[in-house]
């Protein structure tokens, strides 16, 4: 298992440190920008990345939980009326990826949208006031469970935490402060990526070492993270971590369109050479 060369290894020390930054402060979203960095820059089949995003999302959650644990920041009720669901959800993702019902392209366009949704959620202005939030937790009880359902097999299929969605409905659905939000979500991003990783059931041995630099890099993000977020303004880091999710979502969209165009000329030539050698077997008899 050689290391990657010092320009990818480089690229992926400076995406998970943004990557563990962003889990550190929001708690959500950083993962989201791992598999188009799998794909388009280290050049990754989507087979190959989607297991490696999970391992590597479940090892950066992880890391960052501990100060909001520390802080008895975590919510038992809600992360198990929204993750146990997203825990079905993610086995189901996992197991039709597995089965090879979900495409190469089909991931990738998944992926798309759902980062194009998340860009949408992040740069809406926040509604102020967190009134009646035990009230608001009970009506939103049963949209949370969907809203896990949802999570989960977007972890399954595209190998993304889905914090940038858990966090949301945590706020909006659960009635959570932000800071107990993303605590809880960090908690749900691992389970999840968990369960999606074991019913995949493939181990991306072989590119294995490629998790070294995206570690160290996401270790140095954490880091500076937590120091940075008490002193950093909530909306101008969700505008910009907006404009970030939607490079991410055209980026991958070019590359699940390029992919597609691939495979249909794949298909193509496969189909003329066939039709070449029945001829050719027939001239053959014919003689």
């Amino acid at each position: 298992m050689p290391l990657p060369p010092p320009a990818d290894a480089a690229l992926l020390v400076v995406g998970g440190g943004l990557i563990g930054f962003l889990l550190a402060v929001l708690g959500a979203g950083g993962s989201i920008l791992l598999l188009p960095l799998l794909v388009s820059g280290a050049g990754l089949p989507t087979r190959e990345a989607v297991p490696l995003s999970l391992l590597v999302v479940t090892l950066l959650a992880l890391g960052n939980v501990g100060p909001y644990l520390r802080r008895r920041q975590v919510a038992p009720r809600a992360a198990l009326v929204l993750g146990v669901p997203a825990l079905a959800g993610s086995w189901v993702g996992g197991s039709l990826v597995k089965a090879g019902l979900v495409s190469e392209p089909a991931q990738l366009a998944i992926f798309t949208v759902a980062a194009l949704v998340a860009a949408w959620l992040l740069s809406r202005p926040r509604r102020g006031g967190a009134a009646q939030p035990g009230r608001r937790a009970a009506a939103g009880t049963p949209a949370l469970a969907g809203q896990g359902v949802l999570v989960g097999l977007l972890t399954g299929i595209a190998g993304v935490g889905g914090g940038f969605a858990i966090v949301p409905a945590l706020v909006l659905l659960a009635g959570l402060p932000m800071p107990l939000a993303s605590g809880t979500s960090l908690v749900l991003i691992a389970a999840n990526s968990l369960v999606a990783l074991a019913a995949q059931g493939h181990w991306p041995a072989a590119h294995l070492p490629l998790m070294l630099p995206l570690i160290a890099g996401g270790a140095v993000g954490a880091v500076v993270g937590q120091f940075l977020a008490p002193h950093l303004d909530d909306r101008q880091l969700r505008r910009g971590f907006a404009a970030l999710l939607l490079g991410s979502a055209l980026l991958t969209a070019f590359e699940a369109w390029r992919r597609h165009g691939d495979g249909a000329a794949g298909a193509t030539a496969s189909q003329q050479t066939a039709v070449t050698e029945n001829r050719l077997q027939k001239g053959r008899g014919a003689v």
